[in-house]
C-alpha cells in the first residue's frame, strides 16, 4: 500500500503520517526514513520534538539523498514513513553538490523505482510532502525550479498512491482511496 500525505508547514502531516505507519506494523518495528538534515538549531529542534513523539517501535534510516537504498533496507511486509518528499526534493537540487540539472523524469524514476519496491516486497509505504501551494512563490528562477520539481513528484506520487491525504490543521481530509 502506498499512501500520500500533504499538508502546509506545520499542519500536523508527519503525525497523520505516523498513525497510518503505527496502524499499519500492528506489533512490528516501523521505519522512519528520515531525509532532513540537521545544519541548524531550529532544525534540530524540529528532529528532536519528532524522535520524541516517536516510540522504541521505530527504527530510523537517515537518508538525505538515497531514499531508494534505505527503502531496500527495510524487511518485507513492514511499514515504512518517508519524511519528507520535499526535503529530499532541496537536497537532490541544492544540497551538499548542487544539481540543478537534476531532471524531473530523474526524480520520477527514482520514486517510481522506490514504490514499484516497495509494492513487491508487500511494504506500506506512507510518504509525506509538503504542500507549496498555499502561497505566492518568490519570483526567483531557482524557487521556481524547485517549485516545479516538487509538484511534478507530488502529482506523479498522487496518480501511483493507493491513498492520497491532506492535513489541515491537524485533521486529515482522504482526497483518494
Amino acid at each position: 500500500m502506498i499512501v500520500f500525505v500533504s499538508g502546509g508547514a506545520r499542519s500536523g502531516k508527519s503525525q497523520v503520517a505516523e498513525q497510518r505507519v503505527l496502524s499499519a506494523a500492528g506489533d512490528a518495528n516501523c521505519y522512519y526514513i528520515a531525509t532532513a538534515t540537521v545544519d541548524d538549531a531550529e532544525m534540530a529542534d524540529r528532529v528532536s520534538r519528532h524522535q520524541a513523539r516517536r516510540e522504541g517501535q521505530w527504527v530510523t534510516l537517515e537518508a538525505p539523498l538515497a531514499i531508494d537504498q534505505a527503502i531496500a533496507q527495510v524487511p518485507d511486509h513492514h511499514a515504512v514513513l518517508l519524511d519528507c518528499l520535499t526535503l529530499w526534493a532541496g537536497q537532490v537540487l541544492f544540497g551538499a553538490e548542487p544539481n540543478e540539472e537534476f531532471s524531473d523524469e530523474q526524480g520520477l524514476a527514482l520514486l517510481d523505482r522506490c514504490l514499484r519496491d516497495a509494492q513487491e516486497r508487500g511494504l506500506t509505504l506512507v510518504i509525506v510532502s509538503n504542500d507549496l501551494n498555499e502561497e505566492l512563490i518568490p519570483d526567483q528562477p531557482v524557487t521556481w525550479r524547485y517549485v516545479e520539481f516538487i509538484q511534478c513528484l507530488q502529482r506523479w506520487l498522487a496518480a501511483q498512491a493507493d491513498s492520497v491525504l491532506e492535513v489541515i490543521a491537524g485533521c486529515a481530509v482522504e482526497w483518494k482511496r
